[in-house]
């Protein structure tokens, strides 16, 4: 398994538990909004790999942009979400065999 693929994962599931209603928002709010940066700077680096090994990378766009207006209450929340299934389904999509030209 490839890192942009483990990082999909590891951003999905962060995604995920900050797109639970109560609980995201406490965690946010309590945080000072530092979960927002932190996620930013992860669906950075999660882009970069995606890049570099051509994989589909619009889950970690999703999740940019999602960090940069997460501070809105309930739009926040549906964005989270939102990211966490994007980024999930393209980690768990088998990886399509790559030919190489010799």
């Amino acid at each position: 398994m490839s890192a942009s693929r483990i990082m999909k994962w590891v951003t999905g599931g962060l995604e995920a538990l900050l797109g639970i209603p109560v609980l995201g928002g406490t965690i946010v709010i309590s945080l000072a909004w530092t979960p927002l940066a932190v996620m930013l700077v992860l669906h950075i680096v999660t882009l970069v790999l995606s890049k570099k090994n051509e994989e589909p990378f619009h889950g970690s766009v999703l999740g940019i942009v999602t960090s940069l207006i997460g501070w809105i209450p309930f739009v926040g929340m549906v964005m989270h979400i939102l990211s966490a299934i994007f980024l999930m389904i393209t980690a768990a999509k088998p990886q399509s065999a790559k030919t190489s030209v010799m």
